[in-house]
């Protein structure tokens, strides 16, 4: 099956990104306001039944399509055309050095040849694409480029997904990539708009802690940590006798009796910000650097109430929620405090949505 799907080439204007996760289906649909900014159109948070996506594949694909769809309803735009993302793990990306002045043939030919060194499987087998990134910084005749291939089976997983759900996807990316797009709108935030500081941008979702560590939009580190949400959900139904769709449910409605706080979310808390010491413990050991100017939380988890006090307070470092919405504007469909409390999971369909003002 051959896909008309460019991993880093948009041909939308209207488009919704679309976040499918381990735990929930997020949609984002931006538009742009007359200032040359962003406006928030809609957003919705559906939450997946349990182990429908598993470690990025997704097991059920008529219940994954369902949630979609009922996502989709609840944004209630005739929009049909989505970006989905691939998880980092399924996708192999390197980035090439070739000569500068080639044509787009040319360039197809060479990221071919490439490819076939270090992907660990037929060509025929995977869906492949490339960017030029820009000139080499220490020799401007040559050119930095970036290629990216994933197994067929895995696009035609989320291809169908959405399909199924009635939607178009157009755009195919990284989540990896969606976060950084997303992130560059937090960095602005900054003191100084971030220039020259260490920033570590620490995504917790329900099984994975990501921490990508970066300066001046470059990745200096990444590291991934099994830590996420899902062991609170556990807990909560385990100590209230719920099944763990409703521990879920009452989790993020906070709607759970009063020992809740103290026997189970401040431990979580703790863990959490013990686990974050660790990771960034192997940022300093195995680079030359020593400090973090600010931590940066995103994912479901960074929305508990005072999981940035817990965090700085152990790190004793500089901690804010993600918010890449912050210096949005919001149509009348968005809740402004609805928005604030689900911005920072919304990080990966953020990022998405951006890509329909692609060059």
């Amino acid at each position: 099956m051959q896909l008309d799907l460019s991993i880093f080439n948009p041909k939308a204007r209207s488009l919704i990104g679309l976040d499918i996760s381990s735990s929930s289906v997020k949609m984002v649909e931006l538009a742009s306001d007359a200032k040359g900014g962003y406006r928030v159109e809609r957003y919705a948070i559906e939450v997946l039944p349990r182990d429908v996506v598993s470690d990025g594949n997704i097991v059920n694909l008529e219940a994954a399509a369902e949630s979609v769809r009922r996502a989709w309803k609840r944004l209630a735009t005739v929009t049909k055309q989505v970006a989905i993302a691939l998880p980092a793990s399924h996708v192999i990306t390197k980035k090439i050095i070739v000569a500068a002045g080639q044509r787009e043939e040319e360039l197809e030919v060479l990221v071919e040849s490439e490819a076939n060194q270090y992907i660990p499987f037929a060509l025929e087998e995977v869906n492949l694409d490339f960017q030029v990134v820009g000139p080499v910084p220490s020799s401007p005749d040559e050119i930095e480029v970036l290629i990216a291939a994933s197994r067929k089976e895995k696009v035609e997983d989320r291809v169908a997904v959405a399909e199924a759900a009635g939607l178009k996807p157009v755009v195919l990316d990284v989540e990896s990539y969606a976060v950084l797009a997303a992130f560059e709108l937090i960095e602005k935030q900054l003191p100084e708009g971030g220039q020259g500081q260490i920033v570590a941008l620490v995504d917790v979702g329900a099984n994975v802690m990501n921490l990508t560590v970066l300066r001046n939009g470059q990745q200096l580190y990444v590291r991934e940590q099994a830590f996420g949400g899902n062991q609170l959900t556990q807990d909560i139904a385990r100590l209230f006798s719920m099944s763990f769709e409703e521990a879920e449910a009452e989790k993020r409605r906070n709607n759970l009796p009063e020992q809740y706080e103290t026997e189970l979310l401040r431990p979580f808390l703790e863990s959490m910000a013990l686990e974050l010491s660790r990771a960034l413990q192997f940022f300093f050991t195995s680079t030359q650097f020593n400090q973090i100017n600010h931590i940066v939380l995103a994912g479901g988890c960074a929305v508990i109430a005072g999981a940035d006090e817990v965090v700085a307070s152990r790190t004793q470092i500089n901690t804010i929620i993600a918010n890449p919405f912050a210096n949005m504007l919001l149509s009348d469909r968005v809740r402004t405090k609805n928005l604030l409390t689900d911005a920072s999971s919304l990080m990966v369909a953020c990022g998405l949505a951006l890509r329909r003002f692609d060059e």
